[in-house]
């Protein structure tokens, strides 16, 4: 057994297990963590769910602005379906120019009027229930389904898919979180939006009743001819909310599918310091914006965009029953039989619905899969060339046998200077270091191996923006450096400033490593020395020496950071006998090499890494990594302007990995 099986097994050791609930979820997670093809499922489930999510955010403002201006069909002469489709257009251009705004701005501006909405719906229906047919409440009778079904059959089958259109939205409430607080959304279903749509379906079916030829616009036919402009302005400023919420939320998909690395890097606008998930993705945007226009123009019409809609919203809620069932079983800990209840009752009811919606696929409902597809592909190439690209990265990185092999001059000449290496590591060595020690003819003589990670907290404070660690021996003068900022940090190009800030803190980690290291020489009981053993030994590996300045964030959240730095034990004051920090030589000589380091400037050296496949690859993964991917990888937001290194004093480095 290798020695990171034998970690593996010896973490997860436990003596007795409390509750059955704790043993199943953990052998299902065993089961996801050493089983490849449950991982792939997993996976391109997931994948598959949020790609629906995203497609409805080509559908949703498509079908709803068209549905809210058809209104004006019944009521304006002359205006046909070329209007139809121009204003719609119109509309949608603006709904999608004002996303930049943000959420906040644009819900205040839209809070009176869906409110004033909703009130008129509920209004309308309980006005046609009670002068029309009020005897309809009897629906509520479950008898009737069965009624229905055993008077229509078929037809009744293929009404399904028109019963989704009025459960669609769900979806859009759990991708918004980010965007609102989860009781806001439970307190507004519950008491506001659902009663009232309740009533305005009540009220359109005793309106029916009546006169049962306005099925094709029972909406607009239903409501009193006296609050027609009224209700039509509503109901137009309605679809735009209901739009920008899906828009949203296809925004808050992206970003998280982009944390995981599974979406290539766009540019992130977070349009709120209060609330991390109130985001704006410019090219998303433009490119939602495109596909709806072209959905409008190519449909020209609501019934077949609903056909499509009703096919995209089944699957999303099939997979978040799925994946919803298993957290049950992984996270909450349910009891087995609630557990699979679940996706029995809700599984069977949209199963059901699937059936109905499928039938229409010829009839526009190949558009969503068209879109899921396309997100899908998009996703699981990204996410498979990343992986491949890291775990390369990961396995070439260079020892540290050969490093201590090269001595303090690394195998060429040190020259005044810092040398700021950007990678994704925040362990060890990166390989690309080793090529530009081949390809440049002297090397710094102070290395910084910086890495950007951004933590779930508004700003970052100055003076706990880096982590510094040592790399090798004292004598090379190498050190990694993590640079942590917040959702909301704004990284300007006054660099001047950065290395300013980053020689000031890198001087703080030396004078604390020289405070330490005196402190662990002055120490001469059995139980001291233990302690700064046990700090060696815990100490990160992979070439990684001791010391470390680590300075908590004061915020209330706690960072779970991929480097896992560890703090340093607490320790006493230093004795009094102990020889002062600022007189200690080695620190005195440390500081005068970086002051003379950084009085010669600094330079920016990046590494470009790029993977192909193999000749004797397959095909598929051939063209998968060197065609897909490298498309993805040449035309997502570059490195350099990722982390904005200034674009004079750059060094810039290629390397292709074989996968």
């Amino acid at each position: 057994m290798t020695t990171a099986k034998a970690d593996e097994y010896i973490s997860s050791f436990k003596l007795k297990l409390p509750t059955p609930e704790l043993e199943r979820a953990l052998n299902i997670k065993d089961a996801l963590e050493h089983k490849s093809w449950l991982k792939t499922i997993l996976l391109l489930l997931v994948l598959t769910g949020t790609s629906m999510v995203i497609g409805d955010g080509i559908l949703t403002p498509a079908i709803s602005v068209m549905s809210a201006v058809s209104g004006l069909q019944g009521e304006i002469k002359g205006f046909g379906t070329g209007a139809l489709v121009i204003t719609s257009i119109v509309i949608l251009i603006a709904l999608f120019s004002i996303q930049r705004f943000g959420t906040s701005k644009v819900g205040v501006t839209f809070a009176p009027a869906l409110s004033l909405w909703f009130f008129s719906l509920g209004s309308i229906g309980l006005y046609n229930l009670i002068t029309y047919d009020i005897t309809v409440v009897r629906a509520f009778n479950p008898a009737y389904i069965y009624l229905f079904f055993r008077k229509n059959s078929s037809r009744a089958w293929s009404a399904l898919g028109g019963c989704v259109l009025c459960i669609t939205g769900a979806e859009a409430m759990f991708a918004d979180l980010g965007h609102f607080s989860v009781q806001s959304i439970q307190i507004a279903f519950t008491g506001v939006v659902f009663p009232c749509l309740l009533l305005a379906y009540m009220g359109q079916a005793a309106y029916l009743s009546r006169h049962p030829d306005s099925a094709n616009r029972i909406f607009y036919n239903s409501v009193p001819e006296s609050l027609f402009w009224p209700v039509f302005v509503l109901a137009t400023i309605a679809a735009i909310i209901a739009s920008q919420a899906m828009i949203s939320a296809s925004f808050s998909c992206i970003k998280q599918s982009m944390a995981l690395g599974c979406f290539p890097r766009l540019k992130i606008v977070h349009t709120s310091r209060k609330l991390m998930g109130q985001i704006y993705i410019p090219v998303i945007n433009w490119f939602l914006m495109i596909m709806c226009i072209l959905v409008v123009a190519a449909f020209r019409s609501t019934t077949d965009i609903a056909n499509a809609y009703g096919i995209a919203e089944v699957g999303v809620m099939i997979v978040s029953t799925s994946l919803v069932t298993l957290v049950m079983l992984l996270i909450w800990q349910t009891n087995l039989f609630l557990a699979l209840c679940f996706p029995l009752v809700f599984g069977t009811v949209e199963l059901i619905y699937l059936s109905a919606v499928l039938s229409k696929i010829m009839e526009g409902g190949w558009l969503p899969l068209v879109f899921a597809t396309f997100f899908l592909c998009i996703m699981y190439t990204w996410n498979y060339g990343s992986v491949l690209k890291y775990q390369s990265e990961v396995r070439e990185k260079i020892s540290m046998d050969f490093m201590l092999e090269l001595g303090s001059t690394l195998g060429t000449v040190r020259v005044p200077g810092v040398g700021l290496l950007y990678n994704e590591l925040v362990q060890g060595i990166p390989s690309v270091f080793g090529r530009f020690l081949l390809e440049l003819p002297a090397i710094h003589s102070t290395i910084v191996f910086i890495c950007i990670k951004y933590v779930p907290v508004p700003v970052v404070p100055q003076d706990e923006r880096f982590l510094f660690r040592r790399v090798c021996p004292k004598d090379y003068h190498m050190f990694r450096c993590v640079a942590r900022y917040g959702y909301k940090d704004v990284r300007k190009d006054d660099h001047n400033a950065f290395e300013q800030l980053l020689v000031e803190s890198l001087e703080k980690f030396l004078r604390k490593e020289a405070q330490e290291f005196a402190l662990e020489s002055s120490l001469q009981e059995p139980e001291f020395d233990r302690i700064s053993m046990m700090s060696r030994e815990s100490g990160p590996q992979d070439g990684d020496g001791i010391g470390e300045l680590r300075i908590p964030l004061m915020h209330d959240q706690r960072l779970e950071e991929e480097e896992t730095l560890s703090s340093q034990e607490s320790v006493p004051a230093l004795p009094a006998s102990v020889m002062s920090v600022d007189e200690d030589p080695s620190l005195e000589y440390e500081l005068s090499d970086l002051k003379e380091a950084t009085d010669s400037g600094f330079t920016y050296l990046i590494g470009h890494g790029d993977v192909r496949a193999k000749k004797s690859s397959w095909f598929i993964k051939k063209l998968v990594i060197n065609y897909f991917y490298g498309f993805l990888r040449r035309n997502c937001r570059g490195g350099a302007a990722t982390m904005r290194v200034p674009h004079t004093n750059i060094v810039q480095v290629g390397m292709t990995y074989m996968v």
